[in-house]
């Protein structure tokens, strides 16, 4: 089964989406999706709530029955409150790595070859408890993805990103999509060097 963004061939990934414009986000991700539907995969995409209507739409604009596909369950669409904050709306790193690895390893989906999961992370710029942990858990979920050889899309909006906090994720992701271009990402730290590096922040501006 092909495994294709942004005209590359890939296995499995854990990549980080910048992009500037919705109309470039779906030009990219449109057909990503698309070819999950085709081969018979399931997508499942975590989105703003205020947005899932128009996230339907714009499946609908890149040939996906999105109707169809949500009725039969090849289409899951989630409001990221309810996936990535817990009942008391704080993010919890270990909690969500514990979900990823059950929808990604022995929790998916039966009959479904692929899991394509697409998550919007507009949500750590706003002030939620635990959002602060948001790229320890980008730094352990690469370890997750690629032990249960599952792709994953981390979708930001550039322009909401300082470059303190841009630098931080293209450190935690194994490869990159910017401007429309996958690009291996020269500057990936693996998961326990970056964790050690974050404790050392912490402790000195504790």
């Amino acid at each position: 089964m092909n495994l294709s963004i942004a005209g590359s061939q890939l296995e499995y990934f854990h990549i980080c989406a910048f992009f500037n414009s919705k109309e470039e986000e779906y030009d990219v991700l449109g057909p990503f999706f698309k070819e999950a539907v085709d081969q018979g995969e399931k997508n499942l995409h975590i989105v703003d709530p205020e947005f899932a209507a128009q996230h339907r739409s714009r499946l609908s604009d890149a040939g996906i029955d999105t109707p169809h596909c949500e009725a039969c369950g090849q289409l899951e669409i989630l409001n990221w409150r309810d996936a990535y904050l817990d009942a008391d709306g704080v993010f919890d790193k270990d909690r969500m790595l514990g979900v990823v690895d059950h929808l990604t390893g022995t929790g998916r989906d039966a009959g479904y070859k692929r899991l394509r999961i697409m998550g919007n992370m507009d949500w750590t710029l706003d002030a939620v408890p635990g959002a602060d942990k948001v790229i320890e858990y980008e730094a352990q979920v690469n370890e997750v993805l690629a032990r249960n050889r599952q792709p994953a899309v981390c979708v930001y909006d550039i322009a909401k990103l300082s470059a303190a906090v841009m630098m931080d994720l293209l450190r935690t992701h194994p490869l990159t999509l910017i401007g429309g271009v996958v690009h291996e990402n020269p500057f990936y730290t693996p998961a326990r060097e970056m964790l050690e590096e974050l404790r050392g922040r912490a402790e000195i501006a504790a």
